[in-house]
């Protein structure tokens, strides 16, 4: 039986960042094109001018309607909303226009400012809503005030009718699904493995690397003050994160926590982060939250067994805790460096961890997780 070749849509605003989404959208295009000779567009709405970061096949189209919806972010509160609502008008009459041209068997929102309407466009599509984030913390409106609550309740409730709307509504764990008890359309198909590697490491370095942006997300803050434990109970071991983002506030909490220069080194984005993992012998993920946790699977396919938080909710859906690496209570900096320093002194465990964690991290090859893609649109 010859599979069908579907025509496939997606909807997203820029892919000029060098963000986990960005990386997997176009991964998954690139493999649908080229794989399953699937005809792949993605719709922008910003950044036409600024060239796509990840490595894009040439058989995947991309539409940038030049929306700049961008503008938004200098605006004064007055000006932003009467700009939104006029480009958001602007937005539904070119995605219409788009859509009913192309005629796409399936329409894949990720979930930005199309969901208010996707539904409503009547071009024949089946339409997915793709989340890359945990519920908790998807538009998170801080403030306990009352105003803002009742706000924030207004706009769940009124993206919960547009959710239940959707052909389907993919999440990316077990515990993301039981999350929307609202909804009986989700399905759950995690990111795929962002690359394959050839080589595994040594385990030789005397080196833990911790990879992501810069920000509160990450945990840096915590991360580092549980170096200062491990730092006192070990000798020559060294910390080494790499990220992109402001550091300012955390090379001053090294230097505020007294820790050492030559072993703790806060680094720039990596072009080859693939090489740092490999030259190092044990990955740590001090993530307050993670909609999946990209690198854990990147550091596991290296051949690192990876110590993290128990955040919600991506860690546990990737590590199996004690077996290709430890998970340890979300937020609590002593049992974080508690692990560390098991690791650290335990090499037999920590290679054995290692070559589970290889092992392990296959069921997220892009083959796999491409797969259940292709059951998705078929059952659609």
């Amino acid at each position: 039986m010859v599979s069908k070749q579907f025509r496939i849509v997606y909807c997203t605003p820029a892919l000029y960042f060098a963000g986990g989404m960005e990386r997997v959208l176009t991964m998954k295009a690139n493999y649908f094109a080229e794989h399953f000779g699937y005809d792949v567009t993605i719709i922008l709405t910003d950044g036409k001018e600024k060239p796509i970061f990840y490595p894009l096949s040439d058989k995947v189209k991309v539409i940038n309607l030049d929306i700049g919806f961008e503008e938004l972010w200098t605006c004064s509160f007055l000006k932003k909303i009467f700009f939104y609502l006029k480009k958001q008008h602007l937005y539904k009459k070119l995605l219409n226009r788009e859509l009913m041209r192309i005629r796409p068997d399936i329409t894949v929102s990720m979930l930005r400012r199309e969901i208010n309407f996707i539904n409503d466009i009547q071009d024949g599509s089946k339409k997915i809503g793709e989340i890359h984030i945990n519920r908790a913390n998807f538009r998170n409106f801080e403030g306990n005030n009352a105003m803002k609550n009742l706000f924030s309740k207004f706009w769940m409730n009124s993206l919960l009718s547009k959710l239940q709307r959707l052909d389907r509504f993919v999440v990316l764990t077990e515990k993301d699904k039981e999350a929307w008890v609202e909804l009986k359309n989700v399905c759950v198909i995690p990111n795929p493995l962002s690359f394959t590697s050839t080589r595994r490491s040594t385990l030789s370095e005397k080196r833990i690397i911790a990879v992501g942006r810069y920000c509160h997300e990450k945990g840096y803050d915590l991360l580092l003050k549980a170096w200062v434990i491990v730092q006192n109970r070990t000798t020559d071991w060294r910390l080494e994160i790499f990220g992109e983002g402001d550091r300012t506030q955390y090379e001053e909490m090294v230097d505020t926590l007294n820790l050492d220069r030559h072993r703790c080194i806060l680094n720039g984005r990596s072009s080859k982060i693939q090489d740092e993992f490999l030259n190092s012998s044990l990955s740590v993920c001090s993530s307050k939250f993670e909609g999946f946790g990209l690198v854990i699977t990147e550091a596991m396919a290296c051949g690192l067994p990876v110590v993290s938080f128990d955040c919600p909710w991506g860690p546990r859906a990737i590590i199996s805790d004690g077996e290709d690496g430890m998970l340890v209570e979300n937020g609590n900096v002593d049992k974080l460096a508690e692990a560390l320093v098991l690791m650290i002194q335990n090499p037999k465990q920590r290679k054995a961890m290692a070559d589970k964690a290889i092992e392990n991290v296959q069921r997220f090859s892009i083959d796999q997780i491409a797969g259940q893609w292709k059951s998705l649109f078929e059952s659609l």
